[in-house]
């Protein structure tokens, strides 16, 4: 498909209603939008492939799904920070917020710098973006050791007494996500997580006690990552 193509796809994808829709059912307030869901969006992407020029053309169209567009046909390999830049100081939902940053930012050779940058920031969808690869990142890296992600802690503990709902959801689902990484570390996630409630804020308490109410469940998942140090030989050669 042509860029002039995607856009025609676009607009005869046009409903007003869903726009209002997931202003008032999922708090996605953006700008020039033409009310498409995510799930039709992934549809078009995957007939399209990833293309990095179309990608760009898209974002700079303006159009809010052709932005969200971008964030599926743009190589992670090819992310550079001025990019990551220029989008990241444009995200005004958690929804564009959030596809940037799994599908792209927590795949790129930045993600880290990035989860430790941006975890520091004012704006609240800059700031949740960090968190964000960061909560991906967490089950994206099978190989890291635990002291990669226990560094994160005081980070996670620092803003928890963030208000804001965007960056408190994104703070909880970073922790619930380095908790469910292995046994050691759902301990520490645990650990940090009580220490958090200890904060006299709505915020704090509130990650904390999410968090708890999941890492705590009897049946949780919890992967084994890395699995060099946490699946036995008898594991390894099961799943070869």
């Amino acid at each position: 498909m042509t860029y002039k193509e995607i856009i025609e796809c676009l607009y005869d994808l046009k409903d007003a209603e869903k726009v209002v829709f997931k202003e008032n059912k999922f708090g996605i307030i953006s700008n020039n939008s033409l009310g498409i869901y995510h799930k039709e969006l992934k549809m078009i992407a995957k007939e399209i492939g990833q293309n990095n020029e179309l990608a760009l053309q898209l974002f700079d169209s303006g159009i809010y799904e052709g932005r969200l567009l971008c964030s599926k046909m743009f190589k992670p390999k090819d992310v550079t920070e001025q990019l990551m830049e220029k989008w990241v100081k444009t995200f005004e939902n958690w929804e564009i917020c959030d596809s940037f940053s799994m599908g792209l930012f927590s795949k790129s050779k930045f993600a880290l710098a990035k989860i430790l940058e941006w975890t520091k920031r004012k704006p609240e969808f800059e700031k949740r973006a960090g968190f964000a690869i960061l909560a991906s990142y967490c089950m994206a890296d099978k190989t890291s050791g635990n002291e990669l992600f226990e560094q994160f802690f005081p980070i996670i503990k620092r803003e928890s007494n963030d208000e804001r709902l965007y960056v408190k959801k994104a703070v909880n689902w970073s922790l619930r996500n380095i908790g469910k990484r292995n046994l050691d570390l759902n301990k520490k996630a645990i650990e940090t997580a009580y220490e958090i409630m200890e904060f006299d804020t709505k915020s704090a308490k509130w990650i904390g006690k999410k968090a708890l109410a999941e890492l705590q469940k009897d049946n949780l998942r919890i992967s084994d990552y890395p699995r060099a140090e946490y699946r036995s030989p008898v594991d390894k050669n099961s799943n070869s």
